[in-house]
């Protein structure tokens, strides 16, 4: 699932190629990378002596694992998991690992992340270019076909029930972008800014020792719900309003699905964007924390705590916790109130 392509736009000049081929600049200090690969567009950029053959090394990396987690390549450790029949598989350390964590997280979140959710969303038309409203029927007929409990892994022993499918798109961004991080610091690198689909992600601070100012789009309309100064770390956001459709009578309905209703999330928020140190736990937290609404939301913070969050409500409210409240300012003409969330 997921994710999506998220507005989060970075304030430098990163920009995103229109080709599918990798495209390298380097000038000696800057190195500059940007891919297809997720199904998305990537953007990495790294400073330093070692950073163009960072880079180089990080974007092998990513379409490794690519490889091992399409949905769609028959010689993927998921696909063959989906179409096992039942029958257990044997896959990858990186997909267990991903997959361990991604079962984790929807264990905790209550099932709002739900990485078996992916037959219903395919109902859908999300996963495809033809978007419909699937019958109540057919959804009752998906429903039982989704819970994360029932997946069995054992070390890198996979088991997916038959008729069951998983996706790890809610995770899988995020988790690239950890393993890139991991890459860059190995070789030394102390500032760099990854942009994968939208997930940002910073190392460090930018080269000049400021922080990085991010771009937090303003969900329905043009330009930035505001700007955001972060410093190693990533932020996701997750909003209904970056993949959607409208039936003739202007009902919209987005792709993140509740996965105890098999229909769009109506939790009463408009977006949510997480800031954390890990871009697996921020992707997998602003779809799961989007779903449960901004109260669950709230409790779910105090509770845990590893991260901070901002959300913004249907009612216009922006809600902050204390850990980003002096890096966020709404932009001009950004009329909002803000609620800081204290422990």
């Amino acid at each position: 699932m997921k994710k999506m392509w998220i507005l989060l736009s970075i304030l430098l000049s990163l920009c995103l190629t229109s080709c599918q081929a990798p495209v390298s600049r380097y000038d000696g200090q800057e190195a500059t990378v940007d891919i297809f690969a997720m199904n998305t567009y990537m953007t990495l950029t790294a400073y330093g002596e070692n950073a163009q053959e960072a880079l180089a090394r990080s974007r092998e990396r990513i379409q490794q694992v690519e490889k091992l987690w399409s949905v769609t390549d028959e010689d993927s450790d998921i696909f063959r998991a989906n179409h096992s029949g039942g029958q257990t598989v044997s896959v990858s350390a990186e997909t267990a690992d991903l997959l361990a964590f991604a079962l984790e997280m929807a264990q905790k979140t209550g099932g709002t992340l739900d990485p078996t959710i992916y037959p219903v969303l395919t109902a859908w038309g999300f996963t495809t270019d033809t978007k419909q409203i699937p019958s109540q029927q057919e959804i009752s007929a998906l429903l039982p076909y989704v819970g994360y409990n029932r997946i069995q892994l054992d070390g890198t022993n996979l088991t997916v029930p038959d008729g069951m499918q998983l996706d790890l798109g809610s995770v899988g961004k995020g988790y690239a972008a950890d393993l890139v991080t991991e890459i860059l610091k190995e070789y030394g690198v102390t500032s760099a800014l990854l942009s994968l689909g939208g997930n940002i992600q910073a190392v460090g601070s930018r080269p000049d020792g400021n922080p990085w100012r991010i771009g937090i789009q303003a969900p329905w309309e043009d330009g930035y719900l505001g700007i955001l100064q972060i410093r190693d770390a990533a932020v996701v956001t997750s909003g209904g309003y970056e993949n959607y459709f409208q039936d003739e009578e202007g009902n919209i309905y987005w792709h993140i699905l509740d996965p105890s209703t098999g229909y769009p999330a109506d939790s009463g928020l408009q977006s949510v964007t997480i800031i954390g140190r890990e871009g697996r736990l921020c992707d997998s937290l602003s779809t799961s924390l989007f779903v449960m609404g901004a109260e669950k939301a709230e409790t779910y913070w105090r509770e845990n705590g590893d991260f901070d969050m901002l959300l913004l409500t249907d009612d216009g409210e922006v809600i902050v916790t204390e850990g980003i409240a002096d890096d966020f300012s709404l932009s001009d003409g950004q009329e909002k109130t803000i609620r800081v969330l204290e422990r």
